[in-house]
């Protein structure tokens, strides 16, 4: 197995570098025959890393200690599942992954009956072939996955407890997904801008792919903050964390850039904008690697004994630069071709700011995330910037990137008249005055909560007079039933009304932010066995402390009886998990959850006559988070279901030709 898996590696870098060559030479003396070999080595390419992954996983399920990488991340006492996701636990492995989606990404573009006779093909696979040589450079050279110890351990090191959580295991694949496939959009935008292809061809080539790369995009912050909700015991569910701003960003610009790509197949506008859109989401993503292996920044998500931190910088600058400087040489074709804004009231115009609100946030996140490293190198002094910092500069953003999207639909585009706004505006603005004005009455009183909630209820009436004067037409002229001619409006647009369901989803998102962020209680308090905690309209009385062992685990729990009005909700047992082969406990939480809010119940600390410390606190709306979120993937899914180009054709003709 060890020489099959380094073989694997170092035949897919020679093939690797094989294929960049072919296609190079290929394009330059435009022979057919070299580009169908380089077509081979990309799925060549693409089975040995395949293989590599399949060696890994072996390795890992069957304990093979004698594996640094096997040793480091695995246990014989730990689960198959958690064996085999121990793959992206470390370094290596997780890198592993990346490339084998990076490979298989390149294939599925090469394969696809879509792009046979693509002039663009070459171009495409070369960049991403390039992207390919990086990683396989590092696991040949630098962090070897198959590096075997001087002797075999008795016992593997086991998985850290924190990913030893369902949510967390599934959570870097998607991330994974989602960063690689931001670089097929990429590679599409460089090689469109080569040929001198400045029309939005590549873009409606590549708008599933970059839908599909938003969407694990999403899932993975959704699924990342799912899982520090349950499993780091703290109560909430997003820190501003480093890492977790590292995926953030990219999903900020590739959602401004979903959104600006619209203006341009509309109104021939923002070209330049959209290149250096792609370009920043990409780079994004490769900062975001070089955070999280870096180790300059601390993190609970981070690789800490990792060093490969200026190897990804490297890569980053020389991805930046080349795409900037490609960009630069066709900037006065892009330019010449470019449409202009006509008014400032209009469909495009609120994309426009919807844009720079985004790219704003994303600007805001990047400068508090690296504001530490800036002042340790000007002041000697590292400076962290914390969760208020976030909250105070995102929140306004969000809100009013909320009252956009709510303003948008409303709006037509080139020109918007002063009746149709008048028209169009006047139910939701007197509707959500209406919700304002209620709020208070049944007291909610925080002015960011009266104006978010506000602009929430503008957004679902807007949106739901979308639907309904849709429907109303089509039954006009169909007699259709509603919920077919609903059906059926929806299908024939499902881009256009999968980003209202999205819309809505984000919006019930911004709900549950909104009233676990303002209204959220706490309180921490020691008890003797019986004795109980008030909180809210809750009671909670701690009935007992017990231990039990699981396997090489031990876990101390407490049971909680929980009422609610004087009504008994059942018995929960917050506990503390202490892992045979980890030197520090994890936190299970026990939850009560509910359309309105959430109980959480967190076991602290305890001594031998079973006094414990409970901290217990009372999240409002969180269910609303999950709740949009599903919404989110169920509106992408929609928007992408299809999955046809509409009889797209390339618009360069250069096509290949046999030389003699």
């Amino acid at each position: 197995m060890y020489l099959l898996g380094n073989a694997s590696i170092y035949i897919g870098l020679a093939l690797t570098i094989y294929s960049i060559l072919v296609f190079i030479i290929g394009i330059k003396i435009k022979k057919q025959t070299l580009i169908n070999s380089g077509k081979g080595g990309v799925i060549a390419v693409f089975i040995c890393m395949a293989v590599a992954n399949a060696v890994m996983l072996y390795l890992l399920a069957t304990s093979q200690f004698q594996y640094e990488y096997v040793s480091n991340y695995t246990s014989s006492e730990l689960p198959l599942f958690y064996k085999l996701a121990a793959l992206w636990a470390g370094n290596s492995g997780s890198l592993m992954l990346w490339s084998f989606f990076l490979t298989m990404y390149t294939a599925m573009i090469v394969v696809s009956r879509k792009m046979q006779g693509n002039p663009m093909v070459p171009y495409i696979s070369s960049i991403l072939l390039i992207n390919t040589l990086f990683f396989f450079i590092i696991l040949g050279f630098v962090s070897r996955p198959f590096a075997l110890l001087d002797y075999v351990p008795a016992e593997g090191r086991g998985l850290n407890p924190m990913l030893q959580n369902p949510g967390m295991i599934v959570h870097p694949v998607t991330l994974y997904l989602g960063y690689v496939g931001l670089a097929v959009p990429f590679a599409f935008a460089m090689a469109a801008l080569i040929l001198k292809n400045v029309d939005d061809f590549w873009i409606k080539m590549t708008r599933r792919w970059t839908i599909i790369a938003w969407l694990f995009l999403t899932l993975g912050n959704i699924l990342g903050g799912q899982w520090a909700y349950v499993e780091l015991g703290w109560g909430g569910y997003w820190a501003w964390d480093p890492v977790e701003n590292a995926s953030f960003m990219p999903w900020l610009t590739a959602t401004a850039f979903l959104h600006s790509v619209m203006i341009q197949e509309r109104k021939n506008m923002l070209k330049v904008w959209n290149i250096s859109l792609i370009i920043l989401s990409y780079a994004l993503t490769l900062f975001g690697t070089f955070l999280v292996r870096s180790g300059v920044l601390t993190s609970v998500h981070a690789f800490g004994d990792s060093d490969l931190g200026m190897y990804f910088l490297i890569f980053m600058g020389v991805i930046v630069v080349g795409a900037i400087y490609v960009l630069m040489s066709r900037y006065h074709l892009l330019k010449r071709s470019a449409g202009e804004f006509t008014s400032y009231v209009s469909k495009e115009s609120s994309f426009l700011i919807n844009n720079l609100l985004l790219v704003g946030a994303a600007f805001a996140v990047f400068w508090g995330t690296i504001f530490p490293l800036v002042s340790e190198a000007v002041r000697g002094t590292k400076v962290t910037v914390g969760i208020p910092f976030f909250n105070t500069v995102q929140a306004p953003i969000l809100l009013t990137m909320m009252f956009v999207m709510a303003v948008c639909p409303l709006l037509a585009w080139q020109r918007s008249s002063a009746k149709n706004l008048r028209k169009n505006f006047l139910i939701p603005a007197v509707l959500s005055v209406i919700g304002m004005i209620l709020m208070v009455t049944l007291g909610i009183q925080k002015a960011w909560a009266v104006i978010g909630y506000g602009v929430i209820i503008f957004l679902f009436v807007t949106h739901y007079l979308e639907f309904y004067r849709g429907v109303k037409a089509r039954r006009k002229m169909t007699k259709e039933p509603v919920p077919i001619a609903l059906y059926k409006l929806m299908t024939k647009n499902r881009r256009r009304y999968g980003g209202y369901i999205v819309h809505i989803g984000i919006a019930f998102i911004t709900m549950g932010i909104i009233g676990s962020q303002n209204y959220d209680m706490e309180t921490m308090k020691t008890l003797d066995i019986g004795e109980s905690i008030d909180i809210k309209d809750y009671r909670i009385t701690y009935e007992r402390l017990e231990q039990r062992a699981e396997g090489i685990n031990d876990i101390v729990y407490a049971d909680l009886t929980v009422f609610k009005d004087g009504k008994r909700l059942g018995v929960f047992q917050p506990e503390k998990v202490f892992y045979g082969n980890w030197d520090e406990p994890s936190t299970e939480v026990a939850l009560h959850s509910s359309i309105a809010e959430d109980l959480y119940m967190v076991l602290s600390t305890w001594d031998e006559n079973g006094t414990a410390t409970f901290i217990i606190k009372v999240n409002p709306m969180i269910s609303w988070l999950w709740i949009g979120s599903i919404m989110v993937v169920i509106g992408s899914v929609f928007a992408i279901w299809t999955g046809r180009y509409q009889n797209i054709t390339p618009k360069y003709t250069g096509v290949m030709k046999e030389v003699a």
